[in-house]
């Protein structure tokens, strides 16, 4: 049995590391999501192969907040696609491991590298909620097993693009697809309801046909238990909508929307990590 609160710690680990290193970067969302992602790739929720990622039935987990990634790279070396040795290069010239989630990058001429295990290119906010959609209608349709889990912030409900993928979901019963929204209510200039109130957050999402679960982000059981319940729906596409706190496992950056955009200081990274060594 993984102990999932040691993953998460592992992955937060990794991330305060390579952001440190890369010097730029997202702080808080990848770190509040970490409890996430280890359930995803530690945990059993989604089924894949490390030594051949992109295997047919695989299930896809696609980042439409794409400035998670290092949540997400730290999760796919932690699990064993890639060394993670290979996190220090992040945002580095020519590295696959760019600010946000690439699904080729170009090196020279007509040559490609490719992260293992990523499925989409993720940068504008939204769009990665269509292509969740369309992933899922392209399995659906091929009567595959595979599901699809699309994790988007709570900034991102303030596109409109959200909302017409959402009505598609629902329109196709695509039961195969959940969409995990983090509610940690921050974006890079302040508060989501400063900034752009998105109100009722589950009644819109309910109003739209998705069966709606919110649960506390940080708790990896209540995570399980999301998905296990979600099963009960096969053909409704499904929204967790799961509040958790940004920076979360570092108390000077916990809640605090200025850590969105900003990487610690070398300084700040040390006792980052005292701290996640600790906990």
């Amino acid at each position: 049995m993984v102990d999932m609160v040691g993953k998460a710690r592992e992955i937060r680990v990794e991330i305060i590391k390579m952001l440190l290193e890369a010097g730029s970067g997202h702080t808080a969302g990848a770190m509040g999501a970490a409890d996430l992602f280890a359930a995803l790739y530690f945990g059993g929720i989604v089924r894949y192969k490390k030594e051949n990622p992109y295997d047919e039935n695989r299930d896809r987990v696609v980042l439409s907040c794409g400035h998670y990634a290092p949540a997400l790279y730290a999760s796919l070396a932690l699990a064993g696609f890639f060394p993670v040795e290979d996190l220090k290069t992040l945002r580095k010239l020519g590295s696959s491991l760019q600010g946000h989630p690439v699904r080729q990058i170009r090196l020279v001429g007509s040559n490609y590298t490719q992260l293992p295990g990523v499925e989409n290119t993720g940068g504008p906010l939204g769009q990665g909620v269509s292509i969740a959609v369309w992933m899922a209608l392209a399995g659906k349709m091929d009567k595959k097993g595979w599901k699809v889990v699309c994790l988007e912030s709570d900034a991102e409900q303030q596109e409109g693009q959200i909302w017409e993928a959402y009505e598609t979901a629902t329109k196709y019963n695509l039961g195969n697809l959940t969409f995990v929204i983090d509610r940690n209510d921050i974006q890079i200039s302040g508060s989501i309801g400063t900034v752009m109130p998105i109100g009722s957050l589950r009644d819109k999402l309910t109003s739209f046909g998705l069966r709606v679960f919110e649960i506390d982000g940080n708790n990896t059981g209540e995570i399980f238990s999301a998905f296990e319940k979600g099963k009960m729906f096969p053909d409704q596409p499904k929204a967790v909508i799961m509040r958790t706190i940004s920076g979360k496992g570092v108390s000077f950056m916990e809640g605090d929307y200025r850590w969105h955009g900003k990487t610690p200081t070398v300084d700040e990274a040390e006792r980052a990590l005292q701290e996640l060594k600790i906990l």
